[in-house]
């Protein structure tokens, strides 16, 4: 039996860690067998990070703070959770080897995933073209035309860091004004390599084994027309990752798991959520880190009462 298990190893879940393993609750961690670390990951230089005036790559933040979480006693699993059941005084978490795991407090930080366009043709040519991750396949793009899809703060980074690679990026946004921060912005705007396309939505990707271009239609006028590129990068936005527990805990508008107030309390007792799990707003990783502090603190404070009873 376990005092506490983590799900998720992102920010949260192994800031989570590293608190509840300082508190002596020797916390399990189940990291994803196939992608762990997050969407950190998947990013280049992280600059607001407190800590790293100089900026710092994604993957090795991640590989610090883990190694942060273990050193004070975190243990991590790379295996996927496949079923939760959280009701009762003991909570079992079931990984895809059919191994039952039991522990009197479950942490749910599992992040999000990437959003699909839902559009034909993008699940078929996903890594012949069309791909979500600039940093795992920029480099194949060498010298060619691109089109990032989005205008947030990750379609603007996308954007900059591919033009390491290809000789042309356009931008391809809905709407007329981004959503990015300003700073994102700008970096984008002063990159010669990058072309802005805007009130332009794209509904069909072109190409029989390898995407060859998009069609746009045209948010004000509706008119369509092609574009010939070689690759595409979506960066829309993340989705929580809620699957393993819909039906389970209570959820928001938003799809995020509800919590009470400022706390990580969900609807089950004993059951705490953290990171962008249940924010559907800020999503940072510093957000993300410090949300996972309150849920190990939560927990920490939810064991004590139980064993005052």
């Amino acid at each position: 039996m376990h005092q506490i298990i983590i799900i998720g190893s992102g920010p949260a879940g192994l800031t989570a860690g590293i608190y509840a393993a300082r508190a002596g609750l020797e916390p399990v961690l189940f990291a994803s067998s196939v992608s762990p670390g997050g969407e950190l990951m998947n990013t280049t230089e992280v600059e607001n990070f407190p800590g790293f005036p100089e900026g710092i790559q994604g993957p090795e933040l991640m590989e610090k703070i883990q190694s942060q979480a273990e050193r004070f006693g975190t243990k991590v699993e790379y295996a996927d959770v496949s079923e939760l059941d959280l009701d009762g005084d003991v909570k079992r978490v079931t990984t895809a080897d059919g191994n039952v795991h039991e522990a009197k407090t479950v942490i749910f930080a599992t992040g999000s995933a990437y959003r699909k366009l839902g559009i034909a043709d993008e699940e078929r040519l996903s890594g012949h073209g069309v791909s979500w991750c600039a940093t795992c396949d920029g480099f194949f793009f060498r010298e060619k035309t691109i089109a990032v899809i989005g205008g947030g703060d990750s379609a603007m980074e996308e954007a900059t860091f591919l033009t390491r690679f290809a000789s042309k990026v356009y931008v391809i946004h809905r709407r007329d004004s981004l959503k990015a921060s300003k700073i994102m912005q700008q970096r984008a705007f002063d990159n010669e390599k990058i072309e802005f396309i805007w009130n332009a939505e794209v509904t069909a990707i072109h190409g029989e084994t390898e995407a060859t271009g998009v069609r746009l239609n045209d948010t004000v006028t509706g008119e369509e027309r092609d574009l010939d590129l070689d690759g595409v990068f979506i960066a829309i936005g993340n989705d929580p990752r809620t699957h393993l527990v819909h039906g389970k805990l209570d959820l928001t508008e938003d799809g995020t798991i509800a919590v009470e107030g400022r706390t990580s309390k969900t609807s089950i007792p004993g059951v705490f959520a953290a990171g962008d799990v249940i924010d559907a707003s800020y999503r940072q990783a510093i957000t993300a880190a410090g949300s996972g502090t309150v849920a190990a603190l939560d927990a920490e404070h939810y064991l004590a009462a139980l064993e005052d009873n």
